[in-house]
């Protein structure tokens, strides 16, 4: 089952091209600091700048990477569903467990069009969907409704909710079912969200802290919540630093920090001024990563 610290990976670059190498060392790492899930491909892996070569070699290599020691989840969205279709069924090919697919952004569609758009993908591909609902992002909400009828198609099987709407699980139980895993899509409230009865997180702070990330997780799953706390009350400054300017800037500048890879971002995204520098460098220190 899907659960725990999910990484909603960040894609390194090199000279301006995927740095393979450095991409398959990171999802070592994340193995290797106790994730229990990855996400290629995401907003986070700055999926709106790759080519669809890129994209399904990034997909490809994760999955050769983490060789079926935890689940992936590609990322697999567009707003074009003819688009979202063709990435999804290169996720299937590659091995991935299941996509994550965002609601269509920009174009924003009726509900009933959310729902085509999702059963059209659920039709075409025989692959696990985790819809992806960040109004935030995409100018659009999947309505608790809509969502139910994402979840009753034959492969729905979660949402990454990124509302921020705590009040909003019980809804989603209660048209959905408790087999339809709710994941959280932000870091700052993903213990509360865990309270609330939710499974995990897909998680951009665990790029940066996984070992720290994951930890919270484990402990939430036991009801542990005091200890989660702790630790989670040491991250806080780290949720805050990882969107001072826009992502995947600061997560990268933080792997940067750490070794992992360089700082490179694809435009229009650019890497961090002087003061954001700062800023997440002190997120690190009082965390104890550096």
């Amino acid at each position: 089952m899907i659960h725990g610290s999910i990484p909603a990976l960040i894609t390194p670059f090199r000279n301006g091209i995927v740095d393979e190498q450095a991409f398959q060392a990171l999802v070592e790492r994340q193995i290797a600091e106790g994730s229990h899930g990855l996400v290629p491909c995401g907003t986070t892996g700055e999926a709106s700048t790759l080519s669809l070569d890129e994209h399904v070699r990034v997909v490809e290599l994760c999955v050769e990477a983490a060789d079926g020691r935890v689940p992936v989840i590609a990322g697999a969205g567009s707003n074009n569903t003819a688009h979202a279709i063709e990435l999804a069924k290169h996720a299937k090919r590659a091995g991935a467990d299941a996509v994550l697919v965002v609601a269509p952004y920009y174009s924003k569609p009726s509900q009933d069009g959310i729902f085509a758009h999702f059963k059209a993908i659920n039709d075409a591909v025989d692959i696990p969907i985790v819809a992806y609902n960040v109004p935030s992002r995409t100018m659009v909400d999947i309505s608790v409704e809509t969502m139910g009828r994402i979840a009753a198609l034959k492969h729905g099987l979660g949402v990454k909710d990124a509302t921020g709407d705590m009040t909003r699980l019980a809804r989603h139980r209660a048209l959905a079912g408790d087999k339809f895993i709710l994941i959280s899509g932000d870091d700052p409230s993903a213990l509360g969200f865990n309270a609330h009865g939710g499974k995990g997180v897909i998680s951009v702070t665990a790029n940066v802290a996984p070992r720290l990330c994951a930890e919270i997780q484990n402990l939430t799953a036991q009801g542990a919540f005091d200890a989660a706390r702790a630790i989670d009350d040491r991250l806080a400054p780290l949720h805050k630093a990882m969107f001072v300017e826009p992502s995947p800037a600061p997560a990268k500048f933080a792997c940067a920090l750490l070794g992992l890879c360089t700082e490179d971002v694809r435009l229009p995204i650019l890497t961090l001024t002087d003061g954001a520098k700062a800023q997440v460098r002190q997120a690190m220190t009082q965390a104890g990563l550096i």
